[in-house]
């Protein structure tokens, strides 16, 4: 069979999501591609024709043209008259050394960029033949397919044509860790805090610096440069999973980071030019058709991956953030000072007047504008009219920011815990600021990237040498079929859980395991709602059954309050969950109908009453759910009449989301507005569960001391490790680092549900169950510092290897399978 063992299954896998995120067929791609090889052409040889082939002297009319044949005629300058012979501009760029220097080095980067062009044009063919003749998809109606979609005909896939060799059946979450592997490694460090992108500077105080280009740095650092951790795309170096040579590996990594800071300021005017060059063309025709648009909001590079969940796609994040950005805007635009506004209404005043009178003689006579710098005025005093408006707000605004925040949490399911009660301050709308910044600052930051990404590799990056490789050995796990993964990606609430998120009793990881801001119950909350044919983990399992329990318990309290939501309530949010009217969806609805209330109810009384009324909100998913299916006519089979009975009971019972993986119709718009609705369905029911679970833990951390800092502190450095390496081969017992951010130890609950999880547990990754029970050593791993190391001999943290059952294939060597 032509798809029997593909190679390189990560590419083949992120070339299929892209294609479907893109939703277009590979004639656009193919065009796109060539577009932007133009692109690249047109900048580099317009900007060469600007600095050697233009006579500014005649352009700005300060060297008179010479007209022999009639010099008693007034002399009219046209635009070629300005342009300089070609053999004058053919010997003006052969004396500028410099710039031939720089038309050879981008001569060289188009060549590269060439071939890289007919390799991925090849690739994607051989996606668009994948799609046709294996997915039986064409490329017409794929825009109608939901990703769920493709995603269950690569699993039946597999089963016919085996296109991996290395397991009989792929399940949903193999897929992900194949697409987002190196991304899950990004989000896990980002959680931590160990790339350095947060700096307290003199003058700014508290900024995040994080942009593409410092991104593409530590991703050829760590994953694919030469001399990186991976040995390939799937596999970490063999040294690097072994504990025994650390330090020779942390100097290792260290001296590489400084040569490539090096590269990066020998490369630095070459890369700043272009970013310059490249910002102006882009930017300019857009600034001078909307001035405002500089002074509109995006979400940072720095908030991508701070709100990502674990094992989400780029085409899932930008949805849940796009859903996001009105209340977003809101929000920000509460905090536009009264000074500012009175300010700018009258600059507007006194810069309209003087334009209003410039444009009134043009009208009257056109031979104004041929006065000096008069066009110029107009366009100047155009620009700032249009600015200062932007910081005069709509009268009709409304300050609540609490409720927006919590609009707001709805979306992006991550918020610190000390944002909530102080919705109204500066301080949270600064912080709120360094995710969802300005146009203007993205395009600052950027130009500013190629001067400031050698110094924080150089300074900042090299001495988390030590750190960094403690965190790829400690934190990646071998898995059948997949290879090397991030051990955050497997969502494993055992291992990686937090006991202030509802994890508490379930998990056993220290706080050098627990992932902050609970990424690992939301991202678990999410992958399974997202896909609910997935069969998630045991103790992923009894998680969110223990959730359920909570919902209901709760819900059960709402009804006795008589504070539930009207029966539809669901289904007509789901009309309005994007419209104009953002408080009129399902969300803002739960968050107004509890704040009406708090005028009479004590703070906790409201915190319960939240509680309630979320639950509530979630229960009625079930009934709502089993009404809509019969009328909506959900068949189990695809489009095409193909597809097997989704399960009848998945990860989360209490929603339809077995529904969401299918739809059917008489026509291609039929199937695709089935699915549009079930998308809501499924958007929706997270985001409900994101404000539950940070009820949850608001009512959980009101228990305890405060623990949760936006600004973490670094847990450990490469200085401290070595001592504490020391203390260790002594034989001493290390005690846990901790910090400001990481919560304190708590007590272990002897539930009876921990002892049950810990003896005769199987774990099932990926839709494989290992037989037998695997042998751990949790309490000596959860005494590892941050820096610390098992010697040889003592307990590993992989179980021992596992084969196969009966595969002919035989597998590499020390395969841990999970």
């Amino acid at each position: 069979a032509p798809w029997h063992h593909i190679e390189n299954l990560d590419l083949f896998f992120s070339r299929i999501s892209f294609c479907r995120a893109r939703k277009n067929g590979f004639t656009c791609m193919l065009i796109g591609e060539i577009f932007e090889l133009m692109q690249f052409i047109f900048v580099v040889a317009f900007t060469t024709f600007l600095i050697s082939c233009v006579d500014y002297d005649i352009l700005f009319a300060n060297k008179a043209l010479n007209h022999s044949q009639h010099p008693s005629e007034p002399i009219k300058v046209t635009l070629p008259d300005a342009f300089l012979p070609p053999n004058v501009c053919s010997a003006r760029i052969q004396a500028n050394s410099f710039l031939i220097c720089i038309l050879v080095i981008a001569g060289v980067f188009w060549i590269h960029r060439l071939v890289k062009f007919i390799y991925n044009i090849c690739c994607y063919w051989e996606i668009h033949s994948f799609y046709i003749n294996a997915l039986k998809i064409p490329m017409s109606t794929l825009p109608y397919y939901t990703w769920q979609e493709v995603q269950a005909r690569i699993v039946q896939i597999q089963k016919e044509h085996q296109i991996c060799i290395h397991k009989k059946e792929l399940t949903e979450l193999d897929i992900y860790h194949r697409i987002l592997r190196f991304k899950n490694y990004m989000v896990a460090m980002v959680n931590k805090s160990l790339l350095p992108i947060r700096f307290r500077l003199p003058l700014l105080g508290d900024t995040v610096f994080y942009t593409r280009g410092l991104k593409y740095n530590f991703e050829l650092i760590f994953f694919w440069g030469p001399g990186s951790l991976f040995e390939n795309e799937w596999s970490l170096k063999a040294e690097y999973k072994r504990a025994g040579n650390r330090l020779e590996l942390a100097e290792k990594l260290s001296t590489r980071i400084l040569w490539i800071g090096i590269a990066n300021f020998l490369l630095c005017p070459l890369i700043l030019i272009w970013q310059i060059l490249y910002a102006f063309f882009s930017y300019t025709e857009i600034l001078k058709r909307e001035p405002g648009s500089l002074g509109a909001r995006c979400w940072s590079l720095y908030g991508r991956c701070y709100l990502r969940h674990f094992n989400e796609l780029d085409h899932e994040l930008h949805s849940r953030l796009s859903k996001g950005y009105k209340p977003a805007s809101k929000y920000m635009n509460c905090f536009i000072s009264p000074l500012l506004t009175i300010v700018a209404k009258n600059v507007a005043f006194f810069a309209g007047s003087i334009l209003a009178v410039l444009i009134a003689l043009t009208i009257y006579d056109e031979d104004v504008l041929a006065v000096e710098h008069v066009l110029t005025t107009v366009t100047l005093l155009g620009v700032g009219i249009t600015v200062c408006r932007s910081f005069i707000p709509d009268q009709h605004l409304v300050f609540c920011p609490e409720q927006l925040l919590r609009v707001i949490l709805a979306h992006i399911h991550y918020m610190p815990d000390h944002w909530q009660g102080n919705a109204h301050r500066y301080e949270t709308r600064d912080e709120f600021a360094q995710l969802f910044q300005y146009k203007a600052v993205f395009i600052l930051e950027e130009l500013l990237s190629p001067i400031i990404t050698p110094l924080i590799l150089i300074i900042c990056l090299r001495p988390k040498s030590l750190d960094i490789v403690d965190f790829f050995r400690n934190f990646t796990v071998e898995v059948v079929g997949v290879g090397d993964t991030c051990s955050f990606a497997q969502m494993d609430v055992r291992q990686h859980g937090h006991p202030a998120w509802m994890s508490a009793g379930k998990t056993e990881a220290s706080i050098y395991q627990q992932a902050e801001d609970g990424k690992t119950e939301l991202s678990l909350m999410h992958f399974a709602i997202t896909n609910p044919k997935w069969q998630p983990p045991r103790e992923s399992t009894a998680f969110i059954g223990f959730l359920k329990e909570r919902v209901h318990r709760d819900s059960s309290v709402a009804l006795a309050q008589q504070a539930v939501l009207p029966e539809n309530a669901l289904f007509s949010s789901i009309q309005s969950l994007q419209s104009e009217s953002e408080p009129h969806s399902l969300i803002a609805n739960v968050i107004a109908g509890s704040s009406a209330l708090g005028f009479h109810m004590s703070r906790d009384g409201q915190a319960s009453r939240h509680l309630s009324e979320v639950a509530s909100a979630l229960r009625s998913f079930s009934p709502l759910q089993s009404a809509q299916q019969p009328s909506s006519g959900f068949q189990a089979s695809g489009r095409d009449g193909e597809g097997a009975q989704p399960r009848g009971t998945s990860a989360m019972t209490a929603s339809g989301a077995d529904a969401r993986t299918v739809s059917s119709g008489s026509s291609a718009w039929e199937g695709q507005l089935q699915s549009m609705i079930l998308s809501e369905y499924a958007s929706t029911e997270m985001s409900l569960h994101a404000l539950y679970m940070h009820e949850l833990h608001k009512q959980h951390a009101q228990l305890e001391p405060e623990r949760h800092t936006w600004h973490r502190r670094e847990s450990d450095e490469s200085g401290e490790s070595a001592h504490e390496e020391l203390d260790a081969q002594r034989g001493g017992s290390v005690p846990i680092p901790r910090s400001a951010s990481y919560p304190f130890s708590s007590a272990r609950q002897p539930a009876e549900e921990t002892a049950t999880l810990q003896t005769g547990f199987q774990r099932r990754y990926g839709g494989i169950t290992d037989p037998g029970t695997v042998h751990r050593a949790p309490s000596h791993f959860s005494r590892l510092p941050l820096g610390g190391w098992a010697e040889d001999g003592q307990s590993a943290r992989h179980p021992e290897p596992v084969p196969e059952e009966s595969s002919e294939d035989e597998l590499p060597p020390q395969i841990h399978k999970v």
